[in-house]
């Protein structure tokens, strides 16, 4: 009737009669969380269950070789060989002479001018750019008789007192040559190190900072002692790379709860290894063509804009060297598979999505593709196949743009170490002078070793990765 009482309008029981996400993604409604409507806060409203129209599918995960990967004590002798190779060039661009010219110059009888030379200083820079292959060697644990081990034990008794008394001698010659400016120079990156380093902690939110007494109190966790910081990251900084944390992947989704403290942990891990490689890089760059310019006497002539060019491509070519050692293809495939269980959400301007069904998000929620959530006032969809993130870590969001394609960090490095490479090339066409020549080509042949070897992972990671996701058999490459 014209006057009568009107009923719901279809749209908007259409839109209200909907089930919310918990119940179609398998979940309880305990957590208050619902279908918002436009008339009404949240509905927890008993319809029968979709699970098998929106429950997000499984994630699946593509299978790589085994691809060979240089020991530690490999790539400490490969590193520490091309640091000295990239030390005697330094030397080279400093103390270089016109030796074709006149005999009757003094200066013109040999390549380099070798009274000018500082040999406790090279053998100080020697020995320090030496110390993680020396660290290696003695920390290298390997199952042998009693017998072996025991000379073992002495040989390496050995190696260290002999580095720490070739240390205090160079260090006594220069103390009464230079003065405590040119000193400092010495003991200038541990003393950036400490600082920035040892009294650095990863932000923690506040529980965990907390522990429980028997009783059920929190008593705050206690800061760890400076000594005790200081020997855990010298530890870390000389021992190399750290075991690989574990992966788990049952048939059945993993919780939320589970992801994001695997992820936390990768976090952890993953910052732990890139500030590692940054800190080496740049102390080898450091001592190999910085330091040796820092003690040259102020009637020496070198040509500074090439110099400062090698200091640059020594430490990129060293940050590409610890990069691939440390990020291995198999620990970026984990980081990986954790950022496809972990998701990302994406934050919507108000108002986008007036006319689409709103739900308030939950940590216990396994949410699928295209969902719009509500959390802290803002309106979140999700991005990812399968989203456990917290929409408003900023951390979650980076560690899936980082992660979630397999062979970024990997095409980075290429694209890295060709730039050096087709730079040298240029440069080397280039190039008038001898020790100009002579310097590109030593350090031409290290980097294409390094070239070689991430286009060997590239070339084979790119073929595992285009099968289709649990397809295929990994296979063991030579």
């Amino acid at each position: 009737m014209p006057g009568g009482r009107r009923g719901p309008s279809r749209q908007q029981l259409s839109r209200c009669a909907l089930p919310s996400l918990q119940t179609l993604v398998g979940g309880g409604l305990s957590n208050g969380a619902g279908l918002r409507c436009r008339n009404s806060s949240a509905l927890g409203l008993s319809a029968p269950p979709l699970t098998a129209l929106i429950t997000p599918d499984p994630v699946r995960h593509s299978r790589i070789p085994d691809l060979p990967l240089d020991s530690n004590l490999l790539f400490e002798a490969l590193l520490f060989l091309y640091l000295l190779v990239a030390l005697f060039v330094q030397y080279i661009n400093i103390y270089r002479t016109v030796w074709w010219s006149s005999y009757s110059q003094p200066t013109a009888s040999t390549t380099l001018n070798y009274h000018l030379m500082d040999y406790h200083l090279a053998v100080f820079i020697t020995v320090m750019l030496a110390r993680r292959l020396v660290w290696t060697v003695v920390s290298e644990a390997c199952p042998l008789s009693p017998l072996r081990y025991t000379v073992l034990v002495v040989v390496r008794l050995v190696l260290l007192t002999l580095c720490v008394c070739v240390l205090c001698w160079t260090l006594v010659h220069l103390f009464r040559e230079y003065s405590v400016l040119n000193l400092l120079f010495l003991g200038y990156p541990f003393g950036v190190y400490v600082p920035l380093v040892c009294f650095h902690q990863d932000s923690r939110s506040p529980s965990d900072c907390m522990f429980s007494e028997p009783d059920g109190s929190d008593v705050p966790l206690r800061p760890k002692p400076f000594l005790a910081l200081l020997r855990e990251h010298l530890r870390d900084q000389l021992c190399g790379s750290a075991p690989v944390p574990a992966h788990s992947c049952p048939p059945a989704p993993p919780s939320p709860d589970r992801v994001r403290s695997e992820v936390q942990q990768l976090k952890t891990d993953f910052n732990r290894r890139i500030k590692e490689v940054l800190f080496n890089s740049l102390f080898s760059a450091y001592y190999v063509a910085f330091l040796p310019l820092c003690f040259v006497k102020s009637t020496q002539y070198y040509d500074m804009r090439w110099s400062c060019e090698h200091l640059i491509m020594v430490w990129i070519n060293a940050f590409v060297m610890l990069m691939s050692q440390l990020l291995p293809p198999r620990y970026c495939d984990l980081l990986h598979r954790s950022a496809a269980h972990l998701g990302r959400w994406q934050r919507l301007e108000p108002g986008s999505g007036s006319n689409a069904p709103q739900h308030l998000w939950s940590d216990s929620t396994i949410w699928p593709q295209g969902v719009l959530v509500r959390h802290s006032r803002c309106l979140y969809k999700a991005v990812g196949p399968c989203n456990v993130a917290l929409p408003s870590d900023v951390s979650h969001a980076r560690f899936y743009f980082l992660f979630h394609k397999p062979l970024r960090i990997l095409n980075l490095l290429i694209g890295i170490e060709s730039s050096v490479v087709l730079y040298q090339l240029y440069s080397l066409l280039r190039s008038e002078r001898w020790n100009h020549t002579l310097s590109l080509g030593l350090i031409l042949f290290c980097n294409y070793y390094v070239l070689f070897k991430l286009l060997r992972d590239r070339l084979v990671l790119g073929k595992a990765y285009s099968y289709p996701p649990g397809h295929g058999l990994p296979v063991k490459t030579p």
